[in-house]
């Protein structure tokens, strides 16, 4: 149970024996608002696992390095660094520049196969091969993908997004047409003869329009770069600002949690002896781990006070109001879990009981210095009562 959740549930449990000069209703009241904190807290716990993703995501490079650091680094970059709306609004402008070079190199390379169409020899290749009229039964067998200018044509114009994306998908299509004819016919058949020729033809030239196809390709890939990393740099900036904005509302939340808390102790009735008394008993009950985190909420309230030092003096009776009631109902919590845990250990161990007392015997020299000064202070302060 960490600080917060102790402080929460210090509220909730505040019941009307503890409320001295409070009313049922501003006991409610209380445990509304501590219920408020609880919603609140659950949320920015989900905004704060989303953050940890993102960076959990990241490179090595990123990861080897602390996340204050990369937020800092961020927050000096996102004053440069366009909002992901902008960066989504640049990328289809992008787009848009690069779909109408490519329409542009589309047209040029249609000049192209308008000249080979033209030619007195294409002819056989103007039209899908005509399979049952010329009754070629094997054609299927031989060509696995039949292809013609008609259909080249009709593609390139194509309106409904089916049509080619780049030019080199046209160009492998013509290619196609000559190398299927080249294939099914014999070398010495004028259809053989007469697609190699245009083949040779047409790569002539294909070769005078692939440097501007090289290039256009290379500006792309460099704008898909260039894009991709101002979207992650976008991103970067949009995930430190949201830490640095859940950071400003968990400080926010401890101040109105802290405010809350005092809010309380006014109300709380005093601690009494007997119950401090029982209280440092109590302490010395704890597992290790939880008189650690005990002592890390006397720690809170009083920084002078060692709580990982070697040797602990513990005064509850100079303990405020506040701490008093914190460590009570942690120390309540704690003890029906630790008694849980024991009762389901003990069922499940029977057979080893000598083992886990010998264990237990020796185990934690610190915790029992601690609990030793705790129950030496708490008898030193304490005054029997007069008869």
């Amino acid at each position: 149970m960490d600080p917060m959740d102790a402080s929460i549930s210090h509220f909730r449990n505040v019941g009307i024996g503890d409320i001295g000069n409070g009313t049922a209703a501003e006991i409610e009241g209380f445990r509304y608002r501590a219920d408020e904190i609880c919603v609140k807290v659950d949320k920015l716990e989900q905004r704060m696992n989303e953050i940890e993703q993102f960076y959990l995501s990241k490179s090595k490079k990123h990861l080897s390095t602390s996340k204050g650091s990369s937020i800092a680094k961020d927050k000096d970059k996102e004053k440069h660094v366009p909002s992901i709306k902008k960066q989504q609004q640049d990328a289809s402008r992008r787009e848009a520049a690069a779909a109408k070079r490519m329409q542009e190199l589309m047209r040029q390379f249609g000049t192209i196969l308008r000249l080979i169409m033209q030619h007195k020899w294409a002819w056989p290749f103007l039209e899908p091969v005509d399979v049952e009229g010329l009754k070629l039964h094997d054609y299927y067998e031989v060509i696995d993908k039949p292809m013609d200018f008609s259909t080249i044509k009709n593609q390139m114009e194509a309106k409904d997004g089916t049509g080619y994306k780049n030019v080199r998908e046209i160009c492998a299509d013509v290619r196609l047409v000559f190398k299927n004819a080249m294939k099914y016919n014999n070398e010495r058949s004028d259809v053989h003869v007469m697609a190699k020729t245009l083949l040779e033809k047409f790569e002539e030239k294909w070769l005078q329009l692939l440097p501007k196809v090289t290039e256009e390709e290379k500006s792309r890939e460099e704008e898909e770069a260039e894009a991709q990393l101002d979207m992650q740099l976008a991103q970067e900036a949009a995930h430190a600002k949201m830490a640095r904005d859940l950071s400003n509302e968990l400080y926010e939340l401890d101040v109105h949690l802290e405010d809350l808390r005092e809010m309380v102790v006014q109300k709380c009735r005093k601690t009494s002896t007997e119950e401090k008394r029982k209280l440092g008993a109590a302490l010395t009950k704890l597992s290790p781990e939880d008189l650690t985190k005990a002592l890390e909420i006397v720690a809170q309230n009083n920084p002078s006070f060692q709580a990982t030092a070697e040797e602990v003096d513990l005064d509850i009776d100079a303990q405020s109001e506040s701490t008093l009631w914190r460590l009570k109902f942690f120390v309540k919590d704690a003890l029906e879990v630790q008694g849980k845990s024991s009762a389901i250990t003990a069922g499940l161990n029977n057979n080893s009981n000598d083992n886990n007392n010998n264990n237990i015997s020796n185990n934690n020299k610190r915790k029992r210095e601690i609990c030793d000064a705790i129950a030496k202070t708490a008898k030193k302060k304490i005054k029997k009562p007069a008869s």
